[in-house]
């Protein structure tokens, strides 16, 4: 197999032992975690990610799952505010209602991740194709692509792609998607390293 090109092969091989445990981490999530990771993958879009993850502890410690109370006021606190609060805590009510049925389909064997992902975004109000993969990627499934315009910078540069997409319908999502897998496989690399990788080189950190 050939090394990345620079610098991203130097950067990889720093970081490559630390990128591993990340994902064993994933793989090793359990099933009765999968529902605070689910709403953690609800909140993320378009807030920072120390701001989700702060509150689903709160809202993991108070027992959101098993109360069922108006989430609204954790995401709206200023200290760990999310944007676009009111929708998101309206969406997080809806998937604690069908939580059951959601977690059986993750629970049942399924021929592909694709297929999973794709009753993942039936399943889940606020759920595309970037969120349902973040969310099966952090619970250990393997091969899909969590596409942004972070990760697009460097497929761009590595010239995966051709062009800055301007949106992302479906069909491009999984064009781009299919040549991000393909070229990981020419160098021997998964996809969630690379994308480990790539958002390492962006925050200095390996973050979920």
């Amino acid at each position: 197999m050939q090394d990345l090109p620079e610098p991203w092969n130097t950067t990889y091989n720093e970081r490559k032992e630390a990128i591993r445990t990340r994902l064993d981490e994933f793989s090793h999530v359990k099933s009765k975690e999968y529902f605070y990771e689910l709403l953690f993958c609800i909140l993320t879009p378009q807030s920072s990610q120390r701001n989700a993850e702060l509150t689903i502890e709160e809202l993991k410690a108070d027992d959101f799952r098993g109360k069922g109370f108006d989430p609204t006021s954790y995401l709206r606190d200023p200290r760990h505010y999310v944007r676009f609060h009111i929708t998101k805590a309206k969406r997080l009510l809806v998937i604690r209602e069908r939580y059951n049925e959601i977690e059986r389909v993750l629970l049942e064997q399924h021929p592909t991740a694709f297929a999973l992902r794709d009753k993942v975004i039936d399943l889940v109000p606020g759920f595309g194709l970037k969120e349902a993969s973040h969310f099966l990627r952090n619970v250990g499934f393997s091969g899909l692509a969590i596409l942004d315009r972070h990760i697009f910078k460097h497929l761009l540069s590595l010239k995966i792609i051709g062009r800055m997409p301007k949106s992302l319908t479906r069909k491009r999502y999984l064009l781009i998607e299919k040549k991000w897998l393909k070229f990981a496989k020419e160098y021997g690399i998964s996809m969630e390293e690379l994308d480990l990788l790539f958002w390492s080189m962006e925050t200095g950190e390996i973050k979920k």
